[in-house]
């Protein structure tokens, strides 16, 4: 069992200095509230108003605007089937962009969009374009090979290949559909950032990727 964290005296008085704060700037206010209405009782009444006005603008805007969806609803990822977007035809090869998006590619993950895979080539090897280590022969640092930087069994990034892959790592043609094999095997398309983050585990990765797929989603 882990020793609760005892804070250190710097930590304690950091914190009481805060504390102090707060209640000298409530004090300061209320004299100033009380001072205003005791020496320019037009001005506070007019200061009310103001405050009372954009109060209820605030509120009106709030009950006008449509609520934000939470991050979690966007956990399935982007849509099925997306018409690639300009953006994505400039940035994607056309070779690529044909893998990402072929039938074939789809049945190894039914439901999974090729955007999320897209986003993950554009991360692990800028589809294909990178010159780092593994993207086109052996394996970077970590033991990951290929445009989609999957573990061939060379390191700590473990033997992913050997249950997901077929063919050559390093052919977009088969690193594609294992890496949505992966995904598939890993919570896809059912939650797709969970995946994503059983992919790599960062969640900044996750949000990189999540960004790249939703800008390519037409």
């Amino acid at each position: 069992m882990d020793t609760p964290a005892i804070p250190s005296p710097m930590e304690v008085g950091q914190a009481n200095a805060k504390v102090l704060f707060v209640i000298v700037f409530v004090l300061i206010a209320i004299w100033f509230v009380a001072w205003l209405w005791a020496r320019h009782p037009v001005v506070f009444i007019c200061c009310l108003v103001v405050v009372a006005f954009g109060t209820a603008e605030n509120v009106t805007r709030a009950l006008a605007t449509p609520p934000v969806k939470h991050e979690h609803s966007r956990s399935l990822g982007p849509q099925v089937g997306a018409t690639p977007s300009s953006w994505a035809r400039r940035d994607i090869p056309p070779r690529y962009l044909a893998i990402y998006r072929a039938k074939s590619t789809q049945r190894q993950c039914p439901g999974l969009s090729w955007t999320v895979l897209a986003g993950i080539g554009k991360v692990e090897s800028d589809h294909g374009r990178t010159s780092l280590p593994g993207v086109r022969s052996r394996q970077n640092f970590a033991g990951a090979a290929g445009p989609m930087q999957i573990g061939n069994g060379a390191g700590k990034a473990g033997n992913s290949w050997a249950r997901y892959g077929r063919g050559s790592i390093y052919r977009p043609e088969d690193a594609i559909p294992a890496a949505a094999r992966y995904l598939c095997g890993h919570g896809a398309p059912g939650n797709v950032r969970r995946a994503v983050l059983g992919y790599n585990h960062s969640a900044v990765y996750v949000a990189s990727v999540m960004r790249h797929a939703h800008r390519y989603g037409g």
